[in-house]
């Protein structure tokens, strides 16, 4: 008996260690937590176009009346017009690592450090020279955050600007009791932010708006002992009937 339970304690121990190798982005000695970036208030920044941002583009003539049409002169009868919506809704433009994006008609821009907002006005100011009034619509077809850890993994679109932490996580189907809702570390390049969410203050203090491309990490919660437990019991079992029956034999 006094065999089996050292080997029962030798399988714990061991696993406390097994269970923790799937922990992922810990602090180590080249990063510690005095390395983290702070948390900013960053709600009234729109999101800045960049290289290899897909946008995808929408021109009106007559200020974009199409778009509004009060007197539904556009909307009956005009299956052939939404075709062509379609097709031109299926084509998207890549800005390229150099900052330029090519347009039809107006050709080469550069629209990188621009909000979405400005670089509409922009490109509509290069089809004034085709179309009167233009009026164009843009939209960011590859925003996206990665989250990974006890959510699982989840690739979540940015619909909207100013997309905070919490609506990822949200997103992502919350968090459950395995989370540890204290240690939420969001990766942005080279930058690390901590999230802690398990109190109020810690919420308001870190309201951070996350961007295309982050990486947030929610670290789960591991129970050594109980899936040790879990773990070993077959091999337990097995023990456990050879002693029994090593004492049923001896016992004859």
């Amino acid at each position: 008996m006094n065999r089996l339970l050292s080997i029962f304690l030798v399988i714990v121990l061991y696993s406390c260690k097994v269970y923790k190798q799937d922990i992922m982005f810990r602090f180590d000695e080249n990063f510690t937590e005095e390395d983290l970036t702070l948390v900013t208030d960053e709600l009234d920044r729109n999101y800045l176009l960049k290289p290899n941002d897909v946008l995808q583009l929408n021109v009106f003539t007559n200020k974009g009346e199409r778009l509004i049409d009060p007197n539904f002169e556009f909307s009956v009868g005009n299956a052939q017009g939404g075709q062509q919506q379609q097709l031109r809704d299926r084509f998207q433009y890549v800005i390229q690592a150099d900052s330029i994006i090519t347009f039809p008609l107006v050709g080469d821009m550069n629209v990188v450090g621009l909000t979405l907002y400005k670089a509409e006005l922009k490109v509509a100011a290069e089809f004034e020279n085709y179309y009167e009034e233009a009026f164009v619509k843009l939209r960011i077809n590859n925003r996206r955050v990665f989250v990974l850890g006890a959510p699982g993994g989840n690739v979540i679109p940015l619909q909207n600007e100013n997309t905070t932490i919490i609506e990822v996580l949200a997103l992502a189907q919350g968090i459950d009791r395995i989370a540890k809702v204290n240690d939420i570390r969001v990766i942005r390049g080279r930058e690390v932010f901590l999230v802690d969410l398990s109190t109020i203050s810690g919420m308001r203090n870190t309201n951070l708006i996350v961007q295309p491309g982050d990486i947030v990490y929610v670290e789960p919660w591991r129970r050594p002992w109980l899936e040790s437990i879990r773990d070993a019991s077959p091999l337990i079992s097995i023990i456990s009937s050879a002693i029994t029956l090593a004492l049923v034999i001896q016992n004859l």
